[in-house]
């Protein structure tokens, strides 16, 4: 029986069979009609843009933005925004080559590449994949250990059971998956939210770190976890998993429809990672009130903040609104690494395989690297791994958005959907821009 969700059923609107939670078992998409109003077209097309989000919001995430304002205060807070704004831009692209093509980047880069440039391309796709689940493991398993006082190598044996949330939700509509994923975005919000009432943040420091500044980011440190924001926020699998999930709405093929489509699919995006912009922000916030202005500029770990928040705001409350807000931020990308893992999958290689198998088989390969992890470095080494990780994002990330760039500036392809010509130069300059940073620290690394 195959893993399905059904779209909401609005009045008056039309839809066909139910779509799968996994690409592979796709069974039909939501009509979007003409004659429906707004309100009722923004109804049917938010949902991707929230399901890409969550992406950006993983441990992974956490843990740059702490060490990041431990250590610097709100100076990289323009990092976190640029990064953001750069995600949107990106994911916009994704969603537009969707729309317009009815293929997703991954079959494209399938047929418009060498076999070999192909296969290169999945493998760098599934490990970026790896990499984000690794931060999901290293993140829950800290959350056990911080809550329920289990070590941390049973905290990352204990991950392996969230292959069960994936079986338990076989059957369910999508709109139940979905108001998961929101349930989650909602508790670390609220989570987030909640600890800046216990320490007191400068407000206008906070905006002057808003102000882009290449003078903070101009040594190697800094520029390290600059690079990890980047590829914390911006994820490489993220590009392919929004190509996809946006050919879920069915519209009328014609240059009007279409266009419409991108218009509605553009606030979707953009409303759901501003989103999740403040959240990453708010953690940067958090880590600067809380220990950069106390004095403790050396806490990288993510269990070090947990137990320093109770001295430093007086509130036992604090610490645990960070372990809830840790342990939903590492659920929250479960479901959307599942998805584009089978995206790729599917795209790359023809290859089409169960959902909770899928799972299983990225689940698997996350837990070997983050038991060695935790065992050879030791309980306080989490920090570190999850910012590596985030750091093996950013590496892979322009070989995924080379051919993004690519294909939506050929107007054979994209028709009238073509990127105009300062949206193809934007991307290009974001593309040189993060290929640079990363060949600069990688230059730095081997010349120690």
């Amino acid at each position: 029986m195959p893993f399905t969700f059904r779209f909401p059923r609005i009045p008056g609107l039309p839809t066909t069979a139910t779509a799968p939670f996994c690409p592979s078992e796709v069974a039909g998409t939501v009509q979007v009609p003409r004659g429906a109003s707004v309100w009722q077209k923004l109804r049917i097309y938010v949902g991707p843009g929230l399901l890409v989000s969550i992406g950006y919001m993983d441990p992974g995430n956490w843990a740059t933005s702490i060490q990041a304002g431990a250590q610097f205060g709100y100076q990289l807070l323009f990092v976190v925004m640029l990064s953001s704004l750069a995600a949107i831009v990106l994911q916009c692209l994704c969603a537009r080559l969707g729309i317009a093509t009815g293929k997703d980047l991954a079959v494209h880069s399938r047929e418009h590449y060498p076999p070999a440039v192909g296969k290169g391309m999945w493998v760098l796709a599934e490990l970026s994949i790896i990499a984000c689940d690794l931060a999901e493991v290293l993140g829950c398993a800290l959350a056990f250990n911080l809550l329920l006082g289990v070590s941390l190598p049973v905290g990352v044996l204990l991950t392996a059971l969230d292959t069960l949330i994936v079986l338990g939700l076989k059957g369910r509509g999508f709109r139940q998956v979905e108001a998961i994923i929101l349930g989650l975005v909602i508790t670390i919000a609220a989570c987030l939210l909640a600890q800046l009432a216990f320490v007191k943040a400068d407000w206008h420091e906070v905006m002057q770190g808003f102000v882009p500044s290449l003078q903070a980011i101009s040594s190697r440190e800094p520029l390290y976890l600059a690079i990890g924001i980047i590829g914390a926020t911006v994820m490489p699998h993220n590009l392919y998993l929004h190509s996809s999930i946006v050919q879920t709405r069915s519209v009328q093929r014609d240059p009007a429809s279409l266009l419409e489509a991108v218009r509605y699919t553009r606030v979707d995006t953009t409303v759901s990672l501003l989103i999740a912009m403040v959240i990453n922000a708010t953690i940067l916030i958090l880590a600067a009130a809380a220990f950069h202005k106390s004095g403790n500029t050396q806490v990288a770990e993510l269990d070090e903040a947990y137990h320093l928040l109770d001295p430093i705001t007086g509130s036992a409350m604090a610490a645990i609104l960070f372990g809830v807000g840790l342990f939903a931020s590492g659920q929250s990308s479960t479901f959307t690494g599942t998805i584009a893992g089978q995206v790729i999958m599917e795209g790359f290689l023809k290859l089409k395989i169960p959902c909770w198998q899928r799972r299983v088989i990225t689940r698997a390969l996350a837990l070997v690297p983050a038991l060695i992890g935790v065992l050879t470095l030791g309980p306080h080494s989490v920090g570190k791994l999850l910012v590596a990780s985030q750091v093996v994002l950013s590496l892979q990330l322009p070989f995924a958005m080379y051919p993004l760039i690519r294909l939506t500036s050929r107007r054979d392809l994209m028709g009238d959907l073509v990127n105009r010509w300062w949206v193809s130069g934007l991307a290009w300059v974001l593309f040189a821009a993060i290929s640079a940073a990363n060949v600069w620290l990688v230059w730095q690394v081997f010349a120690d």
